[in-house]
């Protein structure tokens, strides 16, 4: 009896793309099964064919020998004729789902005990501890590799056994339908070997509780959320597996008198009514320690913004700093003397229009038109 076109089997024409195929292939798998029709021959006989068709036209060079030389091209054993099994719906398994299982679940896994978990260490410092940089010693609750086995987790040097579970695969396998599902071993975590005479310090396991004290070195210019990462630092692995990382989270806490932007630096800065009106000097604190005088000019308005260049904080690897702003705060005295409140009612006696900022000639000029404009 003639057998059927591949492509009439699959339902796709003779230059469908490979996904085309792929589809095809899905949709009529899914469909015929034999688990989703028990007892049904036809169905089971209808799947090995769909299997077999798409095991020929997935693959370049049986699809060219087959669209060249039909179904002899794998007669004789000259191409792989019977008995293609289920390979094909195994590649559409990992596809759907390898992602899912962790890059593949019939391609089996790496060997090997769990890699220690990665610490975290918050840290707050000061801005000033920021800007210069610092050394810290810190103490970090974690697992060390125990020292009676060297991290081995056996007694005396033993050396582990292949694991009865799953045979040292560190994997094992159930069937689920027609799937198959792949899971780390319970019995050797992965592993894949067991400790057979464990340590009696670490219980086998390869590691035991301790404190660690480390030396953390904190770069100038750190900001809110910097991580620092110390490989290599984090908890010991099972029988001697690698150890993971820790990551130093920082800071920053607040300033009784700098707020930080980035790179750059804000201040108010008090200044006397008389040294605003008259011009002055004020002297104020740097980040750096030192101090630094701000020339204020005659007649300076509340509000007004000193920009000091290069006076900020240092920038993480880098020799640049950022700017030093300032904003001048205008005081106002009180508890006057009298003869204090006779001079400023004299001032205020003899004062114009034009002895006021050019803020409030402008404020007082739009008042008249306003009520010109109403008395109209």
């Amino acid at each position: 009896m003639a057998k059927q076109d591949l492509y009439e089997l699959l339902g796709v024409a003779k230059g469908a793309s490979l996904d085309d195929v792929k589809k095809a292939y899905r949709k009529l798998a899914m469909q015929h099964h034999p688990d989703k029709n028990p007892g049904d021959k036809a169905a089971e006989t209808r799947f090995k064919d769909i299997t077999q068709a798409y095991d020929v036209l997935k693959d370049e060079q049986k699809r060219a020998a087959y669209d060249r030389y039909g179904h002899a091209a794998f007669e004789h054993g000259s191409g792989g004729g019977g008995g293609f099994g289920f390979g094909g719906f195994a590649d559409i398994f990992d596809e759907m789902f390898g992602d899912i299982m962790g890059g593949g679940a019939r391609r089996g896994g790496g060997r090997g005990a769990a890699r220690g978990q990665d610490l975290r260490y918050n840290m707050e410092i000061t801005v000033e501890e920021a800007f210069h940089g610092k050394k810290a010693k810190i103490t970090v609750p974690s697992s060390v590799s125990c020292d009676s086995c060297k991290g081995s987790g056996g007694k005396d040097g033993s050396a582990p056994k292949a694991c009865p579970t799953c045979r040292g695969a560190g994997k094992v396998r159930s069937q689920q339908g027609f799937f198959t599902v792949e899971r780390t071993c319970p019995m050797c975590q992965g592993a894949g070997q067991v400790i057979s005479d464990p340590c009696p310090t670490c219980r086998g396991q390869g590691r035991t509780r301790k404190d660690k004290s480390l030396e953390v070195t904190i770069p100038p210019g750190v900001e809110e959320g910097t991580r620092i990462r110390l490989a290599s630092e984090g908890e010991a692995g099972l029988a001697g597996a690698p150890p993971g990382d820790l990551y130093i989270f920082l800071a920053l806490q607040p300033h009784r008198m700098f707020q930080r932007d980035g790179a750059n630096l804000y201040m108010r800065m008090p200044v006397a009514m008389t040294t605003a009106a008259l011009g002055g000097e004020v002297e104020v604190p740097s980040i750096d320690g030192s101090r630094v005088k701000v020339s204020i000019p005659k007649g300076c308005q509340h509000g007004h913004r000193f920009r000091l260049k290069g006076k900020g904080m240092t920038v993480l690897r880098s020799t640049a700093r950022g700017d030093f702003f300032l904003e001048a705060a205008i005081e106002v005295p009180i508890n006057l003397t009298d003869k204090q409140k006779k001079l400023l009612q004299d001032f205020e006696k003899d004062s114009d229009r034009k002895t006021y900022s050019p803020e409030t000639q402008g404020f007082f000029d739009r008042v008249k038109e306003f009520l010109d404009e109403l008395a109209k």
